[in-house]
């Protein structure tokens, strides 16, 4: 008998997110963990209330506040003046059953206002490998000397200019042989075309990253690093897997045609005038 994906309750977004702070802590320590912490990484709980600002990495992933709720918003001034002693600005992650009008009231008052949504997917491992298409090779990367390769797939495949490549390595290369992390560069026609990233809290896999160079997408390769993480998850034991996108992209699409389904959409916060 075929499993059946869990009827979303109030419990199970509640282990959903604490399988996305798990990856979300552990690759914000790594970061800080390289010696003399030179990206500047200061990670403060205020409450129930995460908070992480980066002095040298101004993209908000590095400079956000999760997990705000009602309980919490008392501690609202003492988050934004952390902030402010390092000279950076944040958002805040909104998520349905802990967020309700007296966060969202807080945080207009100070000035800040709904940006975006962002999709949280959960969904099935796969116990039976996937057949990919004969264009298409997935394959792990579990040395050091691959990194030059990740670094500029991961940079040029999220957008960013080629002379950033060497940053995207060394606050990367960090997750190698990190417990729960597993790393993957995918091939299209065995041209180096894109990278994913996993990683396992117990019996969740978080599909942290998938990222494809702009001249090879729309040949599968999305779809096709999703399915073998999903079987790779299944072959360590996971219950479920877990992954994000922009809310309607063409990434949820794909996660939606592997059989996930949304868990709830998470409203990002921003400062106006940013």
């Amino acid at each position: 008998m075929m499993a059946q994906l869990p009827v979303l309750t109030q419990e199970l977004v509640k282990r959903l997110e604490q399988a996305e702070t798990a990856f979300w802590t552990s690759r914000i320590e790594a970061i800080g963990s390289r010696e003399g912490n030179p990206m500047g990484v200061h990670t403060v709980r205020f409450g129930h209330t995460s908070a992480v600002c980066t002095e040298h990495m101004p993209w908000p992933l590095f400079n956000t506040v999760r997990g705000l709720s009602s309980g919490d918003v008392g501690e609202l001034g003492a988050i934004l003046r952390f902030y402010a002693e390092y000279g950076r600005s944040c958002t805040f992650e909104l998520t349905p059953g802990k967020a309700d009008k007296s966060v969202t009231y807080a945080l207009a008052r100070q000035g800040f206002y709904q940006e975006s949504f962002h999709a949280y997917m959960y969904g099935l491992p796969e116990p039976i490998a996937p057949m990919l298409p004969p264009h298409i090779r997935i394959e792990p990367i579990t040395s050091a000397d691959r990194f030059d390769l990740y670094g500029e797939l991961h940079c040029v495949g999220t957008g960013m200019d080629i002379s950033a490549k060497q940053h995207f390595i060394d606050n990367n290369i960090v997750l190698l042989n990190r417990p729960g992390w597993h790393i993957y560069v995918g091939y299209v026609n065995d041209e180096p075309a894109g990278v994913s990233v996993m990683h396992i809290d117990g019996d969740i896999a978080s599909f942290t990253l998938a990222a494809t160079m702009p001249q090879h997408r729309g040949r599968g390769l999305h779809s096709a690093m999703l399915q073998v993480r999903m079987h790779e998850a299944a072959k360590r034991g996971c219950r479920l897997v877990a992954a994000q996108a922009a809310f309607g992209s063409v990434s949820q699409n794909n996660m939606e045609r592997a059989g996930m389904r949304l868990a709830y959409t998470r409203a990002v916060w921003s400062a106006l005038g940013e």
